[in-house]
């Protein structure tokens, strides 16, 4: 019985210990997670203040995106093929890195942000990288594309409200020009049909002239035409009878 006992005992014990250690590992990876993330805020908060205002602020708009997204394609290709050697170093003497990571204010300190130190290799200078900082350049990378989405909607919307307020002016400007071509449509229109009534009004006092009788002109009392007048009183005007008396006198 007293065997029995301590066996029971012992098994209640162990599992109390086990469950008790279980609770405990629990609560430190709670804590150890909670700690993390408390660091991974506070480095995307900084990687932040790097692309804003460390970068964008004081470069023109389109250096600004050029050197964020020179940035995201280094990281983006170390993250894809961490191994290759090609994508572990970048030279300061590159064109393309000389223009956009070199000479733009805060580029350079967000690449040495995510793992990359100067170094000299066979007397030629190079930014490696390093792998201890591996969730330095996973993070760098998420803000970079965040940014560079942000920027790009920014200046998309901008776009767009830039044309459609040219279409609100070219619309405006349009309805003005119909309005100006109504308004002379209409003057003319007007004028056609002022134009239409004076005509027709000459043509009925035309028509209304012309159905009158014609009534000859009086002669003057002046011109009036007296009897016998226009004709000398010769032979034709003696009576028949004395123009045979002078026929057979002659």
């Amino acid at each position: 019985m007293s065997d029995s006992s301590t066996s029971v005992s012992s098994s209640v014990s162990s599992n109390a210990l086990r469950e008790a250690a279980e609770r405990r590992a629990q609560q430190q990876s709670s804590q150890r997670s909670t700690a993390q993330l408390a660091a991974e805020h506070e480095r995307r908060q900084t990687f932040r203040r790097l692309v804003d205002p460390g970068i964008i602020r004081p470069n023109s708009k389109e250096q600004a995106m050029a050197s964020i997204e020179t940035l995201l394609t280094i990281s983006k290709n170390l993250l894809r093929e961490p191994e290759n050697p090609k994508f572990q170093q970048f030279k300061p003497t590159n064109g393309i890195i000389k223009r956009n990571l070199m000479d733009p204010k805060g580029a350079l300190e967000y690449a040495i942000e995510l793992g990359f130190r100067p170094e000299v290799k066979n007397f030629q200078p190079f930014y490696t990288f390093n792998p201890r900082h591996m969730d330095s350049l996973r993070i760098g990378s998420a803000i970079l594309k965040e940014a560079f989405d942000l920027e790009t909607e920014k200046q998309q919307r901008a776009a767009r409200a830039k044309k459609e307020e040219k279409a609100v002016a070219a619309a405006a400007a349009n309805k003005v020009k119909l309005a100006f071509m109504d308004d002379r449509k209409t003057k003319l229109d007007a004028d056609q049909r002022e134009k239409a009534l004076r005509e027709a009004r000459l043509a009925a006092a035309a028509a209304a002239r012309g159905s009158e009788p014609s009534k000859s002109p009086e002669p003057s009392p002046s011109k009036q035409i007296m009897p016998g007048s226009g004709h000398v009183l010769g032979f034709d005007m003696l009576p028949e009878d004395d123009r045979a008396e002078h026929s057979e006198e002659d």
